[in-house]
């Protein structure tokens, strides 16, 4: 009966430990940051390509600009589509 309680303990251990983030560098941390604001959990890996492509605190600008604009519905789209249509698009 003990192993059984053991097993479930660690079993549980690993599940939490998956549920929390690992961030190594920091545009992974930056497309988390996009993803938080936008409220666009789903597309956190585009949002991490975006940041590991452009310049941070651009894309930072952006995405706070948007959430502070109460008539966006889809925030997640918005920002790309105002992201491409920009022509001052800053490569790292």
């Amino acid at each position: 009966m003990a192993k059984i309680d053991d097993n479930q303990a660690y079993f549980d251990e690993l599940k939490k430990r998956a549920r929390e983030s690992r961030v190594y560098s920091e545009h992974q941390l930056v497309g988390l940051m996009l993803a938080e604001i936008l409220e666009d959990e789903g597309h956190k890996s585009l949002y991490i390509k975006l940041a590991k492509k452009y310049d941070s605190d651009m894309l930072l600008r952006l995405a706070k600009d948007i959430a502070d604009r109460p008539k966006v519905k889809n925030r997640g789209a918005y920002f790309m589509k105002m992201l491409y249509d920009d022509k001052n698009l800053d490569r790292k």
